[in-house]
């Protein structure tokens, strides 16, 4: 037999390979004030809403530091 062919496919080893990091690596995490003791929690996407340090799952969402501003009409 030859080696070449009981082997699987080649791995591959471009800029896209493992070496890159994952979406979810990069996310942005998120601030939350925990509602029962206020801490602040940074959690990320996919993460349990649950605050680090009390375990209580009602948090509230950090208001924007940037300018919103809305036209009328």
């Amino acid at each position: 037999m030859n080696s070449q062919t009981s082997q699987g496919p080649p791995l591959p080893s471009g800029p896209l390979s493992s070496a890159t990091p994952r979406a979810s690596e990069n996310a942005p995490k998120m601030q939350y004030n925990c509602a029962d003791c206020g801490t602040e929690n940074e959690i990320k996407p996919k993460e349990p809403l649950r605050c680090k340090e009390c375990g209580h799952r009602i948090m509230y969402k950090q208001r924007t530091k940037r300018m919103v501003q809305f036209e009328a009409r």
